[in-house]
C-alpha cells in the first residue's frame, strides 16, 4: 500500500480486529442510508413548503386603476394611469416597497375633505413627485420627495389630493402649479 500523506510508504497495512471492523461497517452503512433517506424526502416534496408572505395592501395591481388626465396652460392633456388610494390603510401603505414606477403611471391620493396634507417616503426606495390638487381639481404645488426620506412634505395649502408620479415626469410632461387634472 502506497500512503499519499508522505508517510513512510513501506508500512504494512494491518485491518482491524473482526469486532471493530463489523461495527464500523454497520455505522457507515447506517450514515449512508440516513443521507439518501433524507435526499429522497427532498425530492419527493416531503419537506415543508416553504410559506407564502401574506397578500400586501398596496401591492401592484390591487388598487382600483384610474385614466386621468391633466390639462395644461398650453392646451396640452397628458394622459395618466394612476391606482387610487381611497382608504386610511391604502393611504398609510402608499408606495411602500414598491421596486419601480413607470413613467405615466402613478398613485392617486384620495380625501374625504379639502385638508393640509402631509406625506413621508418611510419605506419607499422610488425617487417620486407629488402634486397637491384642490377639490376643483387644480394643480396646487408639485415638490420631490427623496427615498427613504422620514421628514415630510406638506402642502401649503388645503388640497383634496395628491398624485405621485416618478420624480421630475411632471416637469418632462410640462404640468405646473395652475393646470388642472380631470378626475373621475
Amino acid at each position: 500500500m502506497n500512503c499519499s500523506c508522505g508517510g513512510n510508504s513501506s508500512m504494512i497495512f494491518k485491518p482491524p480486529p473482526r469486532g471493530r471492523a463489523r461495527v464500523l461497517g454497520a455505522l457507515a452503512l447506517g450514515c449512508l442510508a440516513l443521507f439518501y433517506c433524507r435526499a429522497a424526502a427532498g425530492r419527493s416534496g416531503a419537506e415543508e413548503p416553504a410559506k407564502a408572505p401574506p397578500p400586501e395592501i398596496n401591492a401592484p395591481g390591487s388598487l382600483e386603476i384610474l385614466a386621468i388626465t391633466i390639462e395644461t396652460a398650453r392646451g396640452a392633456v397628458i394622459p395618466l394611469k394612476v391606482e387610487a388610494a381611497r382608504t386610511q390603510a391604502e393611504r398609510n401603505r402608499g408606495l411602500m416597497r414598491r421596486p419601480s414606477l413607470a413613467a405615466g403611471e402613478g398613485m392617486l391620493f384620495v380625501f374625504d375633505r379639502d385638508q393640509v396634507l402631509h406625506f413621508w417616503m418611510k419605506n419607499t426606495v422610488i425617487p417620486l413627485s407629488i402634486a397637491f390638487i384642490s377639490s376643483a381639481g387644480e394643480v396646487l404645488e408639485i415638490r420631490d420627495m427623496a427615498p427613504l426620506d422620514l421628514t415630510g412634505v406638506t402642502s401649503s395649502r388645503s388640497a383634496r389630493y395628491a398624485l405621485e408620479v416618478p420624480q421630475g415626469w411632471f416637469s418632462q410632461a410640462g404640468i405646473a402649479p395652475g393646470d388642472y387634472a380631470r378626475l373621475p
